[in-house]
């Protein structure tokens, strides 16, 4: 199964790949939206007509020239919200009386091209009483200023587990309390987001870079009153999407309402400076946590109270928080387990699902909190987390918040992070540098961490088709679609090794409405947990067709014609064989398609960082890094090296560069791009080792779970704990991420004491 190159590289890193900007379409309008430079305020009118006169441009609409636009669709996915969080609070495609979030498209103006498009969207003015805004939970949760009249900010509830009882903090030898900030974050793919619509005849065919293709066109389909059939969605090579591309946003509703309306190819290509300002956020909470042990440091409760942002309207975001709730507890026996959330609207873009998902939030707040407690008794660590892991006999385990593990073996994923990373030898030369007063502090961070992958009950199934040829070639069609992940590498080479033949002789189709009429996407890490499992179940159908043609042709009973090496064979009386392409042209067309459901995995790992920080400075150098992960059975391990990699380097962004920052008014400081938003670059990137155990999923006849969030999820704390245990301070109001020198620097000159510890 293994490859060390993808099929994608040769094609994608010569310029050879086909993104939507590369697709040329004959008459296609250009769209350009004009946004709103204020974070909040009443609309009072919109003037459209000297856009209209500028060379060039086709036609330029308000809200209020379009009456017919539908609004955004909302996907609220099972178990993670409910329609009342969305009644009265409707998202439009174009504003309509209120802004609610700055950039929020006021209009659209189309041109023969994109300069022309964007020379009409200057020439567009509106009007707008601004209104005070509301950027962060803790701001918006008075109701002082509503996002929505008569509505409360607060758009959902939530809890998972059951409250706890008083007496057992009363009797807790310790406990440790912390507020954490978990920052906004952008995604911030290569590719931003895209989409071309074009007409023809009764039918509009969309190409964009989505996750989600069937979805795209069901919502498509529905805002313009169509049979989903009417509606084809192809992905092309997409550059990057980390969740942030698996909705309908206003842009795509617009555009494809006009390209119908109109009878021409429409395109919009968002570029930088507007994903910056409107394209999706993630994380966005303000935890409480408390966390309670007895005198050997066995932990007895944990509570984790969650404010989260989920932007100016409820979205697939607004439940967001459940995946942290769900997943408060972590790797460990905790009995009593407690959270509660409140999903919270701001002036701010939705929040939506960003790489980890809501598993970097509770990984990141048991983790730091487990490093406070560790302070407080003074026991090491690494040692109050191997006191309390769930231990390998106890899977599959129910934990308090309704969760059931898998499998794991969490203590062996520690172990061979520490003994990676040299744990002892940086102990050592931690304590040589205490002593040298002109040494920098040294700091060591771990994080041990538990997520969830493939999806929740509901939506862990995918559709697929294996196809046989005359030429012995097979064709795989799967719902997936790829962003990045090397679907066109993994897939085949798993179909190849099931059936026994050549990985060059399986091709792949995905990411075609089309070609495969039903399906799921790319989301949750479910690529090989749940869309490899239904190829290889889909290889095993073929096989038991082929066997069955095989001995009607020769007038056998099934059971004496056996497969093997991409051949049937009859195993008794006689020595008939035929090939797969022999097969086809004898009997046929050979074809199976099927749905198939697998299970929840629950992927998990220990990352340890080594940092050192000046103090003088606030400076912080991450001198080594180890992520251990365990995704069980590995299907290509140079695929899941990468992601695992690349997920690192977003959990180093997290915690010491990346932060949305907004000014009085609540618009974000992106004047600059990317000079003013943070993301770590080849020279922030420190040593990196990754290192995999292997525990078996049995929710998947692969045995594979997700692998593609580990870093997210891993890597913040470790760092950040790291810091603190340079610092010698465990105070988490000092170290809120990003870890930014002058939080540092203020850090450093803190008193030591025990904060946050009764």
């Amino acid at each position: 199964m293994e490859r060390w190159t993808r099929r994608e590289d040769e094609r994608l890193l010569t310029g050879k790949g086909r993104y939507v900007a590369d697709i040329h379409v004959p008459g296609c309008l250009d769209a350009a939206f004009v946004r709103s430079k204020v974070a909040h305020g009443s609309l009072r009118s919109v003037d459209c007509a000297a856009a209209r006169d500028v060379p060039g441009v086709v036609g330029a609409w308000s809200a209020a020239d379009l009456p017919d636009l539908p609004p955004v669709p909302h996907t609220l996915l099972a178990r993670l919200s409910t329609e009342e969080a969305v009644a009265g609070r409707e998202w439009p495609a174009l504003v309509k009386d209120r802004v609610r979030y700055p950039g929020e498209a006021l209009a659209v103006v189309l041109g023969e091209d994109r300069y022309r498009a964007e020379d009409g969207a200057a020439e567009v003015t509106a009007v707008i009483d601004p209104l005070p805004a509301v950027v962060t939970p803790s701001a918006a949760l008075d109701d002082s200023v509503r996002l929505f009249d008569g509505l409360s900010n607060t758009a959902l509830r939530g809890e998972a587990g059951a409250p706890i009882d008083p007496a057992v903090w009363q009797d807790a030898a310790a406990v440790v309390e912390a507020t954490y900030r978990q920052q906004l974050l952008m995604p911030s793919p290569m590719e931003c987001r895209t989409i071309l619509a074009v007409p023809e005849g009764d039918r509009l065919t969309v190409w964009s870079g989505h996750q989600m293709p069937h979805r795209l066109r069901r919502e498509l389909a529905a805002l313009l009153g169509w049979s989903a059939d009417r509606v084809r969605v192809v992905v092309p090579d997409t550059g990057g999407a980390f969740g942030s591309k698996s909705a309908a946003f206003p842009e795509f509703v617009v555009v494809a309402y006009l390209a119908v309306t109109l009878g021409r190819p429409v395109r919009w290509i968002e570029d930088r400076l507007e994903s910056m300002l409107v394209a999706t956020r993630g994380r966005g909470q303000d935890q409480t946590v408390r966390l309670a042990a007895d005198a050997e440091g066995r932990l007895l409760a944990y509570e984790l109270n969650i404010n989260a942002d989920v932007g100016a309207y409820p979205h697939l975001g607004v439940g967001l928080p459940m995946q942290t709730a769900w997943m408060a507890s972590g790797a460990y026996t905790t009995p009593h387990v407690h959270a509660t959330l409140r999903s919270v609207l701001t002036n701010t873009m939705v929040t939506y699902p960003y790489r980890g998902a809501g598993r970097p939030e509770a990984a990141i707040a048991i983790e730091r909190t487990m490093d406070l407690l560790a302070r407080r008794l003074g026991i090491d660590p690494i040692e109050l987390r191997r006191r309390n892991f769930i231990p390998p006999d106890a899977f599959p385990y129910d934990t308090p918040t309704g969760r059931r593990y898998d499998s794991g073996n969490y203590a062996a994923a520690l172990d061979l992070a520490l003994k990676t990373a040299g744990y002892e030898e940086w102990r050592a030369e931690q304590e040589r540098r205490r002593g040298d007063p002109d040494a920098l502090p040294l700091g060591i961070g771990v994080s041990c961490y538990v997520e969830r992958s493939g999806g929740e009950p509901g939506g862990l199934h995918e559709f697929g088709s294996l196809e046989a040829h005359e030429d012995g070639t097979v064709t795989a069609r799967c719902g997936a679609a790829p962003s990045g992940q090397g679907h066109e590498t993994v897939f085949p080479a798993l179909v190849a090794k099931t059936l026994g033949i050549p990985e060059a002789q399986v091709r792949l189709i995905e990411g075609d409405t089309d070609e495969q009429p039903e399906g799921l996407g790319s989301f949750a890490s479910r690529s090989a947990q749940v869309a490899g499992a239904m190829l290889q179940h889909a290889a095993g159908l073929l096989m038991e067709e082929a066997r069955d043609r095989a001995a009607k042709l020769w007038g056998l009973p099934a059971g004496k014609v056996a497969w093997a090496d991409g051949t049937v064979h009859a195993t008794s009386g006689g020595s008939a064989v035929l090939s797969l392409a022999e097969l086809v042209r004898a009997t046929g067309p050979l074809r199976v398609e099927d749905r198939y459901e697998a299970g929840m995995a629950f992927p998990f790992g220990a990352h340890v960082a080594v940092t050192e920080v000046d103090p003088d400075l606030g400076t912080v150098n991450v001198l080594r890094l180890v992520a251990v992960d365990d995704c069980g059975v590995v299907l290509n391990p140079t695929v899941v090296h990468g992601q695992a990699y690349g997920s690192a380097v977003q959990g180093i962004g997290q915690a010491l560069y990346e932060g949305m920052t907004f000014d009085a008014d609540g618009v974000p400081h992106l004047a600059s791009g990317f000079l003013d938003y943070l993301l770590p670059t080849y020279t922030e990137i420190p040593p990196i080792e990754i290192k995999d155990t292997c525990t078996p999923s049995p929710s998947t006849p692969l045995g594979a779970k997700g692998a593609g969030e580990s870093g997210c999820i891993g890597t913040p704390a470790a760092i950040v704990n790291a810091v603190a245990d340079a610092l010698r301070t465990a105070d988490p109001d000092l170290l809120q991420m990003p870890l930014t020198p002058d939080s540092v620097w203020r850090a450093a000159r803190a008193p030591k004491h025990e904060e946050g510890v009764r």
